[in-house]
């Protein structure tokens, strides 16, 4: 149960590719809509008038909201639809929506902006345009109406799609004014006058999201359910040891089972087998015999990569991502000194919808239907393993069945499926990873250690903190550029002293943060809310260890060092008042409480455990405070935070990919657990709007989780914990 409170130019292919894969971390005239019916996605057309680009409107009054950002189950679709609804005043219940292909966005310039979704960015990076371009379709139906009865605009008034001329009793609707409204010139978006959101009567309302009823009725299409007439399905396995190679197989084995059409190579890693089933496919690939070159990693092991890690927390070397004041000397100076190193594992993704991808490929078109986060980094993806040019190139975006980050930047699913698609020219071919290669063949959240230091006066005040992580970096592997002198700012997420995104919500007289890069040939890429999730845990439960060797209570002592971060700080002390810090609990029952800062948005937690003899660990009750400035649809946020004390929960206590003879061990859900129902603990999301900015919402609260429940495991055990998940430190979760 889960309770809320309130307190551009035309591109060459080359740079479209190279714009696109930076970006990782959705009827036109034509009206294009791409899930046809449930046995097949496919274009379909529309006349009704667009008016500007966000709009399409029906003689009927529906009113077809453009969304180009994905949707996998974070709402987002709705948000923005309200966010254009808004605007337009229209009558919300019958609005719909639909989304232009990335195609369809570069031949008309990119005038619908950026396609990808990730980084909490949905609605925080695209509110002012979408909005605008509501106001801009209703200012275009408004003057269409005056047009018509020779009347200034001013005379006129509109709600619920109904545009009324007071002074003359006349009425007309959204719907007979369509067709002359789509006739005018666009006015200039920038030009429109947006309301302040404290008037809105659509945002920011806990409405109905738009795709509930289909996901309940069996209509909704994911892309693993993607139907194509001639359709084949293909199943894959990649080398088991990330860097090795596929050296040959032997398809006289499988290649007469029923049902099989053909093994293909698929690259110089992977081989597929193409059946008529993906199971028959599945199958057949189980029964493969393949011979693989397991290269240079084929000894690494989680023991090798801890070492390689540990050598990084005291190496010498200019890691320093903050330096203010002379924390070593401070520290080494004070009165006391605390000190604790921490390790957070790998963490796959784990969706429950696997790597897939639909492609058919011709001589001279490719398309593919795909769960993506990034629909441009797909079509760039598609155009340069098709070899044609974008223009010849379109992808259909589905809905996601979970992604978390996996399915942007990451688009080695789309260019499987297009490798074997152009095997087989003009048959389309659904490629979907077994669960097995998913959990194999991730790019994981990345592994780190962190050495903390810190020291105290003697009336126990902070006088220096020194931090210390060595891991993998996220922009190895997938941006390099943002790499600069051996450091990645990207690591130290959480810590940043420039306020806006990721700020340290702590003023510390001395202080040191560093980073070392240790990478390893594992891959690795963005998991939901990235760094902030380790450095949260670092960051705070160092913190709770400091003010108990200061003798002061843990909500004091982290206020003793906010005055300076306003926001971070009634945020904090809206979860404090909220969980009921410093009222008595029953007995046996502990608080833990932590704050942090991620993807534009401020977040605390206080949790409720208890901890039995035999380590049983019930996590009874968290609270959750944000604020990211606005809340779009209220009901929502709430949905994204439980969501987050789901997936939080499930990588605090369970949560680990181990490495043995250069692979990953856990493959299926038998070795990595995710939380059960009986498990979840009783939510209550506070909302803490100021209006003054946008942040995001997806991500930002999943980092207060685990050190909240571990600081309450303190608490009750008087034993910091310092190593995730809890499972390797004899915790049981109940």
């Amino acid at each position: 149960m889960n309770s809320i409170s309130n307190s551009m130019a035309p591109l060459s292919r080359r740079r479209f590719m190279l714009g696109t894969s930076a970006m990782a971390g959705g009827g036109l005239a034509l009206g294009m809509n791409i899930f046809a019916n449930q046995e097949a996605m496919a274009q379909a057309t529309d006349a009704s008038p667009e008016v500007g680009i966000w709009v399409l409107v029906k003689p009927d009054d529906t009113c077809v909201i453009r969304i180009v950002r994905s949707e996998m189950g974070q709402g987002t679709r709705t948000g923005l639809a309200q966010l254009v609804a808004e605007e337009l005043e229209c009558d919300w219940r019958k609005v719909t929506t639909e989304s232009p292909t990335p195609g369809q966005n570069l031949k008309r310039k990119r005038a619908w902006g950026d396609m990808s979704t990730g980084g909490s960015r949905g609605i925080r990076m695209s509110h002012d345009y979408v909005r605008r371009g509501g106001a801009v379709a209703r200012t275009m139906l408004m003057q269409a109406a005056a047009n018509e009865w020779s009347v200034a605009v001013s005379e006129l008034t509109v709600a619920n799609s109904v545009i009324t001329h007071a002074a003359s009793g006349r009425k007309t609707t959204y719907g007979k004014v369509a067709a002359a409204a789509a006739k005018l010139p666009v006015p200039d978006a920038k030009s429109m006058v947006l309301k302040d959101p404290r008037t809105w009567k659509i945002a920011g309302k806990s409405i109905r999201r738009l795709d509930t009823s289909d996901k309940l009725n069996g209509k909704k299409i994911y892309g693993i359910d993607v139907k194509l007439d001639g359709m084949l399905c293909a199943a894959v396995m990649d080398c088991p040891v990330f860097g090795g190679k596929l050296v040959s197989f032997d398809d006289s084995k499988v290649k007469t089972l029923r049902g099989v059409k053909s093994v293909v190579r698929v690259d110089a890693t992977t081989v597929a087998v193409v059946a008529d089933t993906w199971w028959r496919a599945k199958n057949a690939l189980a029964q493969l015999p393949i011979v693989w070159d397991e290269g240079p990693h084929a000894k690494v092991n989680s023991a090798s990569i801890a070492a390689h890690l540990k050598e990084g927390l005291t190496a010498p070397g200019n890691y320093a991502g903050r330096k203010e004041g002379d924390a070593i000397a401070a520290v080494a100076n004070a009165v006391k000194k605390v000190e604790a190193t921490y390790s957070t594992p790998f963490l796959a993704h784990a969706p429950m919808e696997p790597m897939n991808c639909t492609a058919r490929v011709t001589a001279d078109r490719a398309e593919v239907w795909a769960p993506t986060q990034n629909a441009e980094a797909s079509l760039a993806v598609l155009a340069e393993t098709s070899g044609l040019p974008l223009e010849k190139c379109d992808v259909y975006v589905t809905d996601l069945g979970g992604a978390f980050g996996r399915k942007g930047g990451q688009q080695d699913y789309v260019s499987q499926a297009v490798n074997i698609a152009k095997q087989f020219p003009g048959t389309p071919i659904k490629m979907i990873w077994s669960r097995e290669e998913d959990q194999a063949h991730d790019f994981y959240r990345p592994l780190s250690q962190c050495h903390m230091t810190a020291g105290l006066d003697d009336k126990g005040n902070l006088v220096g903190l020194t931090l210390r992580s060595s891991g993998q970096s996220i922009n190895a592997w997938v941006n390099p550029s943002a790499i600069k002198d051996g450091k990645d700012e990207r690591q130290l997420q959480g810590f940043w002293k420039e306020p806006g995104e990721a700020q340290l919500g702590y003023t510390i007289p001395n202080l040191l943060t560093e980073y070392a890069i240790r990478n390893t040939h594992v891959p690795v890429g963005p998991w939901r809310g990235v760094n902030t999730n380790q450095n949260g845990v670092y960051m705070e439960c160092f913190i709770e260890e400091v003010a108990k060797a200061a003798g002061k209570d843990s909500l004091a002592f982290r206020q003793s060092l906010m005055k300076n971060h306003p926001k971070h700080l009634q945020v904090l002390n809206a979860a404090a008042e909220k969980g009921d810090w410093g009222k008595p609990l029953p007995k046996g029952v502990f608080r833990g409480i932590a704050q942090f800062m991620g993807y534009g948005a401020y977040s605390a937690a206080v949790a409720e455990v208890t901890v039995s003899p035999r380590g049983e660990v019930k996590v009874l009750r968290m609270v959750l405070a944000t604020n990211a400035g606005h809340f779009v649809n209220p009901h929502q946020v709430a949905a994204q935070v439980e969501g987050g004390v789901a997936m939080g929960l499930s990588a605090t206590f369970f949560g680990e990919c181990t490495v043995e003879n250069g692979r990953i061990q856990q493959t299926n859900f038998d070795t990595y657990p995710l939380l059960r129902m009986g498990q979840m603990p009783k939510v209550e999301t506070v909302l803490v709007p100021t209006y003054d900015f946008w942040g995001g919402v997806g991500e930002p609260t999943i980092c207060v989780v685990a050190p909240a429940v571990m600081n309450a495991i303190y608490a009750a055990t008087g034993k910091p914990i310092r190593d995730l998940p809890l499972k390797n430190a004899g915790l049981k979760f109940v």
